[in-house]
């Protein structure tokens, strides 16, 4: 590992070793009576601290709704969602923005970046959200956007920057408030293939050096087995795949 990314090693505690993200029973349909859909039924799986899964899956198999029930975005129909040790599944919306904003980071494939605001200002913001104060979370932001490499690029607003900056720009957003979850969905699938393995390097090396989980959707097999396991989504089931084969 590079590094550049390297961090001081956490103390373990009991927080740190229970599951970041635990599925039980998961089922999401839409819809009522004949017109019913079920998505994916009776979904379980667990995801430990530091350990970075791929989903996969056919189009239209669920991946983004999976993603977007473990990122408490929406509730599953049935099934229980814990995040942290805490089961999420019945938290009013307070609550769940609170977990949202504390301990999970999202990652997009489009990088949902602010335009009026340049890099600093971009990665500064979840953190000003969550109460930290101004100079402290610019602080922060231009450490983490010197990690993915972009020490050059913190006063540039993201029409003068490249696809696969604005991305970095976007992984270092998702781990601005040091969430101990990192969702994230087709990260790399707008960028070029040189690219894509480049942004996705920094977003796994990050991951590995901070102890971060990441639950990653892609359609690329070639990044799914540099990840440490694979969940594959077929016909309405989780199946664990387990670490794949280059």
């Amino acid at each position: 590992m590079n590094e550049q990314y390297a961090e001081p090693t956490m103390t373990r505690t009991a927080a740190q070793t229970m599951p970041s993200l635990a599925l039980h029973g998961v089922t999401r349909t839409f819809g009522e009576g004949e017109e019913r859909i079920e998505i994916f039924r009776n979904l379980t799986g667990q995801i430990v601290p530091g350990e970075i899964v791929a989903l996969v899956g056919p189009s239209g198999s669920g991946k983004s709704s999976l993603l977007h029930i473990a990122g408490l975005l929406e509730p599953p129909t049935t099934g229980v969602v814990i995040i942290n040790g805490r089961d999420c599944s019945k938290l009013g919306d307070e609550e769940r923005t609170a977990i949202r904003r504390t301990q999970l980071g999202f990652v997009y494939q489009f990088h949902h970046l602010l335009p009026e605001f340049n890099a600093v200002e971009n990665v500064a913001m979840p953190q000003l959200i969550g109460g930290r104060r101004s100079r402290d979370a610019e602080t922060v932001a231009t450490r983490l956007l010197t990690m993915v490499g972009l020490q050059h690029r913190l006063t540039h607003r993201p029409g003068k920057l490249s696809g696969g900056e604005q991305q970095r720009i976007a992984i270092a957003r998702a781990l601005a408030n040091q969430p101990r979850l990192i969702l994230a969905d087709e990260p790399t699938g707008n960028l070029d293939p040189r690219t894509a393995d480049m942004v996705f390097g920094i977003l796994v090396d990050i991951c590995r050096a901070r102890g971060v989980s990441a639950l990653i959707a892609t359609h690329n097999l070639q990044m799914a087995v540099k990840m440490d396991r694979t969940w594959l989504l077929h016909d309405g089931k989780l199946i664990d795949a387990g670490k794949l084969k280059p």
